[in-house]
Parts: C-alpha cells; sequence; structure tokens
C-alpha cells in the first residue's frame, strides 16, 4: 500500500514515515501543499495523510482541488484544530 505524507512539521512527518514503514508501507512524504497536490496527481496513492496547515495550498485545498480534479483517493487530514467549524470544513 502506498501512502503520501504531507506535514510540515520535521519532526511529526519523520515519525509518521518510520511508524508507517514499519508496518509495511510504501510513504512519500513532503512539506507543502503545492507539492503534495502534484504528488497525488502524478502517482497512484492508497491514501494520502494531509496537514491542514500546510505552506503553499493548505490541506482543506488540497483535498478540494483533487475531488475537483475527478480523484477519489481516501484522505486522512491531520489537524490539532478541534473546534466544531473546524471539524465540519
Amino acid at each position: 500500500m502506498r501512502l503520501l505524507v504531507a506535514e510540515d512539521d520535521a519532526r511529526l512527518a519523520d515519525l509518521l514515515e518510520r511508524s508507517l514503514r514499519e508496518q509495511g508501507y510504501a510513504v512519500d512524504v513532503c512539506a507543502e501543499g503545492e507539492r503534495a497536490l502534484y504528488l497525488a496527481a502524478v502517482n497512484e496513492y492508497d491514501a494520502l495523510l494531509l496537514d491542514v496547515g500546510l505552506p503553499r495550498g493548505d490541506g482543506l485545498t488540497v483535498s478540494r482541488e483533487l475531488r475537483r480534479r475527478g480523484r477519489r483517493v481516501p484522505i486522512l487530514m491531520l489537524t490539532a484544530r478541534d473546534g466544531v467549524p473546524d471539524r465540519v470544513a
């Protein structure tokens, strides 16, 4: 299973990458929304893990653009935000 992790916190991205690889996943990592959008457009991923607060295109923008382009890959949003409006978005 191939995953894309888009996380701008280097320590968290490294932890996620190592943990997922230990479980047998193939993992690509990036730190910006524009790069995540590009990688998701040119590669076939089984799932994406997107930080909501990415620079150069946040996770919500990336996911909306992928859906607009017809990409139906499952997306897990990573966020520390806990307000109801944030969860709804």
